[in-house]
């Protein structure tokens, strides 16, 4: 294990990108317009027993949330329409919380889920950049 990946261990915050080294963090593309996802996404953390949406930017494409089990942290979901049936989802999630072992396995374990569970609702195109 590199120094690197043992520091990356206790970074508190992880954001999705278009040049993220961690292919299951790139930016996620969907088949379907800005309204679509937005609402499903929306609707999706609404139904979500764990989470509770603090802020509904739909002019700024965002959605704040806060998690509060298993282990409480904050998440922004980005929403931004690229095409006109081509819309982006990026997240960014952090957590105060401190771990001995530390807190990205799981902050990147709760993305991935999340992403996993908009798969199932609309159509991935691809990830990284465009």
């Amino acid at each position: 294990m590199a120094i690197r990946d043992f520091f990356l261990r206790f970074k508190k915050e992880i954001e999705t990108s278009e040049n993220h080294l961690d292919d299951q963090l790139k930016t996620h593309f969907y088949k379907g317009n800005f309204n679509q996802l937005f609402q499903s996404i929306e609707q999706l953390f609404r139904q979500d027993a764990d989470c509770r949406i603090s802020t509904v930017s739909k002019e700024h494409g965002e959605i704040a949330i806060e998690v509060n089990n298993p282990n409480s942290c904050f998440l922004i979901v980005t929403i931004i329409s690229v095409k006109p049936l081509e819309t982006a989802v990026d997240f960014t999630i952090s957590s105060e919380r401190t771990s001995l072992f530390g807190n990205y396995p799981t902050l990147r374990r709760r993305i991935i889920s999340y992403y996993e569970r908009i798969n199932k609702v609309h159509t991935l195109i691809g990830t990284g950049k465009k």
